[in-house]
């Protein structure tokens, strides 16, 4: 069983007080978002959405875009739900023509040791978490340069600034987008196109939810202790961050405030890399 998320910080249904959100017009911008159908994702293309963005919001889970396209009907924008497997990297990279923001989100998550953890796994961690995002950015990149304008923005993590344990693909790809992002950022300049990361810590997210098992069992400790010990055991502020939160450090990195930002990334891990 694992442990429930509220067992530090809010409750995800009692909002934490903050300021009202970023003002920021994208009517007629093109934004493609990808791992949209949950978590920081869905956050992402809803915040876009209701910035006034036409977002194309891609995943491989059907019914959850389905949930999200009902979810944003009522916003300015416009949100157009795309069923793609990031593993079909020509696809991907087809799916990114005309984007003006490109926010590479998609991930997943195995928590084993080095000499436990499936090669098969790895690949794919590194597919879709590294390859695919290259691929995206190739197949925006020649529509941004076109008109001088465009925003890439990777969601990495703290994992792309240090290591865990058990970690081995997720870090490396992580790493590699940050490396990534920042040749984009170098080659983008020239081209009004900025490229940065948003690197959260953890976030209450179901990929957060199903690891408190597998950390469990790679640290030997009862599930109740994953959150407190280990997911929490570095960040000064403890509790998970919200996906909302995420989303806004996103929109953020598009506003005309933040044209001066890129080859960066905007950590937001509660003080973890402070240490």
């Amino acid at each position: 069983m694992s442990a429930p998320l509220t067992a530090l910080g809010p409750d995800p249904a009692e909002p934490l007080p903050r300021a009202a959100g970023l003002a920021l017009d994208l009517t007629g911008r093109t934004a493609l978002v990808t791992g949209a159908a949950g978590g920081i994702g869905r956050a992402c293309a809803l915040r876009l959405a209701a910035a006034g963005a036409r977002v194309r919001a891609v995943d491989r889970a059907a019914e959850g875009l389905e949930t999200l396209a009902g979810e944003a009907a009522a916003l300015p924008g416009d949100l157009e739900p795309r069923l793609l497997d990031l593993t079909d990297l020509d696809a991907a990279e087809a799916s990114a023509a005309g984007a003006d923001i490109l926010v590479n989100n998609a991930g997943l998550q195995l928590v084993r040791p080095i000499e436990e953890f499936p090669p098969d796994v790895f690949h794919t961690v590194l597919t879709v978490m590294l390859e695919a995002p290259f691929r995206l950015i190739r197949g925006a990149l020649p529509h941004m340069y076109g008109q001088g304008w465009g925003r890439v923005v990777n969601i990495s993590s703290v994992h792309g600034l240090r290591a865990s344990a058990f970690k081995s693909a997720y870090v490396a790809a992580k790493h590699g987008l940050e490396g990534l992002s920042k040749t984009a950022a170098l080659e983008g300049a020239p081209h009004g196109v900025t490229s940065n990361c948003v690197s959260p810590g953890y976030v209450r997210t179901p990929l957060v939810e199903r690891q408190i098992a597998d950390q469990a069992a790679a640290h030997g400790i009862p599930p109740e202790r994953v959150l407190s010990e280990v997911l929490l055991g570095d960040t000064a502020v403890k509790r998970l961050i919200e996906p909302d939160e995420v989303a806004e450090a996103v929109l953020y990195l598009c506003t005309p405030q933040a044209s001066f930002i890129t080859g960066t990334s905007l950590t937001l891990d509660g003080g973890w890399t402070a240490h």
